[in-house]
């Protein structure tokens, strides 16, 4: 965690330079629109790139699907059972930094539709990777279009995907969390 915080400051000092150094007039509305995220600018040229990589990510998925369920056990099951536990971890980081990274690099920073949608799934359709990848999959595609749709038709300015999935996602998320706390017997 940790890390993580350190990671995200000395980024966000970087993306800080970049845009104070930006030309005010071409460059730093293209940043600012990217980090707040959307669909708008996406074109038709974008879609075979971004199909590509979606469809070596996903088929790797569902590929890996047993491998997956056996990763939620302990490392030493893990193993017993036939799974190389570090070489399929990083692995899967990988793949699915490939999806993430082939998707913000078309739509921008749309945050929190990876964290809620595959909890949402799994209480649908239970925890089997066989039937909550596919269900994450499309509840995902399908949120981002439904959020897209409102985004663009709710006021006459078009609202950053971005920011309407910051103000869904940020709520849900304190949701799961006092959900977990309270599962859990409270802090600890």
């Amino acid at each position: 965690m940790i890390a993580g915080v350190l990671v995200d400051s000395f980024l966000s000092a970087v993306l800080g330079i970049v845009k104070y150094t930006a030309d005010p007039l071409g460059t730093l509305p293209a940043i600012t629109y990217w980090l707040l995220g959307g669909l708008g600018s996406v074109r038709v040229h974008d879609l075979l790139p971004l199909g590509i990589a979606s469809g070596v990510g996903l088929t790797f998925f569902l590929l890996a699907r047993w491998r997956l369920n056996l990763l939620t056990l302990a490392d030493q099951e893990g193993e017993a059972l036939g799974v190389r536990v570090r070489q399929t971890r990083f692995l899967v980081v990988g793949m699915g930094t490939l999806l993430v990274a082939s998707a913000v690099s078309v739509s921008g920073m749309v945050g929190w539709v990876g964290l809620l949608v595959p909890h949402a799934a799994r209480a649908v359709v239970g925890p089997d990777y066989a039937r909550l990848l596919p269900a994450a999959a499309g509840l995902g595609a399908a949120l981002v279009v439904l959020l897209d749709t409102i985004a663009r038709t709710l006021l006459t300015a078009e609202i950053p995907l971005g920011v309407l999935t910051g103000l869904l996602g940020a709520p849900l998320f304190l949701v799961l969390f006092l959900r977990f706390l309270r599962e859990r017997g409270g802090w600890r």
